[in-house]
């Protein structure tokens, strides 16, 4: 008989689990699998963000989506605060706004926000990641406004309406437009922009073919001026030359090698077209033999040339200047 069989006999316990009990806890050691990412999760932030993401997808639609793979669309994205806001003070048919998450509102936001629940603009609010990619690297201080295609006027009928009301004493200043010859740059007609609605021009004229358009990155660099100065389409930008100068208004040309410095300019009192070449080659050749005038800007020897923008802003402003010492004298 075993030692532990006999009468009396204390038995003792091995420590640890018995023989055999291993299995008992066979399910739970198997785990429940790798671990889900952190999107899958229902709890996780980053899950709810993935839901957020493609609720905005579903809102936006087809175009939206082609933004974010990377393709443009015909649509065009307003950035900033000033250039969105602009756009809105003018009843521009937008589509979509998009706002970044978290954003901090001052007056602008404030304003805009308000203006896109008035007019009932779709308004999305969507991550910092995703607003960079949908901007696609522009400054876009956490506001997008998605915009239909700019529609130009015919440069022709747009400047004849508004030599009609000069004529017809229906405004206090002459006429003042600007036309481009080989402006591509679209932040170089941005800027140009701004400076004919900083001092009171009517219009900018642009060719149909090789020049820049009214693009998102011209409307950021106008700060939402294009909303207040048409920009106007020419065929033919020689013959809308020709009819300018058929209706009494004088054509001065910038060019480093005018015979005529701009603080000389006489013929700034008068109905205007300021023709601004591109920085490369200055004015075309037909162009430049249609002007009345070719006018330059006094500038240090050791300066070769100036930006296009710049010498088109340093023109408007002595126009300007010039407007109102005549304003002044009578």
């Amino acid at each position: 008989m075993a030692e532990n069989n006999r009468p009396g006999a204390i038995r003792k316990k091995k420590k640890g689990p018995l023989k055999g009990t291993g299995g008992h806890g066979r399910k739970s050691l198997e785990g429940k699998g790798p671990t889900p990412k952190a999107e899958d999760r229902p709890y996780h932030k980053a899950h709810k963000a993935k839901k957020l993401a493609a609720r905005h997808q579903r809102s936006a639609g087809p175009a939206r989506q082609q933004r974010l793979g990377g393709r443009r669309t015909s649509e065009e994205l307003v950035t900033g605060r000033n250039a969105v806001l602009e756009a809105l003070r003018t009843d521009i048919p937008a589509k979509h706004i998009f706002v970044m998450a978290n954003i901090e509102a001052d007056d602008r936001i404030r304003e805009i926000l308000a203006t896109v629940t008035r007019r009932d603009i779709p308004a999305l609010e969507i991550t910092r990641s995703e607003i960079e990619r949908l901007t696609e690297g522009a400054v876009h201080q956490g506001v997008a406004l998605q915009i239909p295609p700019y529609k130009y006027p015919d440069a022709g009928d747009l400047t004849s309406s508004i030599l009609e009301k000069w004529h017809a004493g229906k405004m206090e200043k002459p006429p003042l437009f600007v036309a481009l010859d080989g402006i591509t740059d679209p932040r170089n007609l941005g800027a140009i922009i701004r400076s004919v609605s900083a001092f009171s021009g009517q219009a900018v004229i642009v060719p149909e073919r090789r020049a820049a358009g009214v693009t998102a990155s011209a409307w950021k660099t106008s700060a939402g001026a294009v909303s207040r100065v048409p920009v106007a389409k020419a065929t033919n930008l020689n013959r809308v030359i020709d009819q300018l100068k058929e209706q009494g208004v004088f054509v001065v040309g910038l060019d480093g090698d005018g015979d005529v410095q701009l603080p000389a300019l006489g013929l700034a009192t008068e109905p205007l077209c300021v023709v601004v070449g591109s920085e490369g080659k200055g004015l075309s050749r037909l162009t430049a033999e249609k002007c009345d005038q070719i006018v330059s800007i006094p500038i240090d020897s050791s300066m070769e040339s100036l930006n296009a923008s710049l010498a088109a802003g340093i023109a408007l402003y002595e126009v300007s200047r010039l407007r109102g010492q005549a304003e002044g004298q009578r």
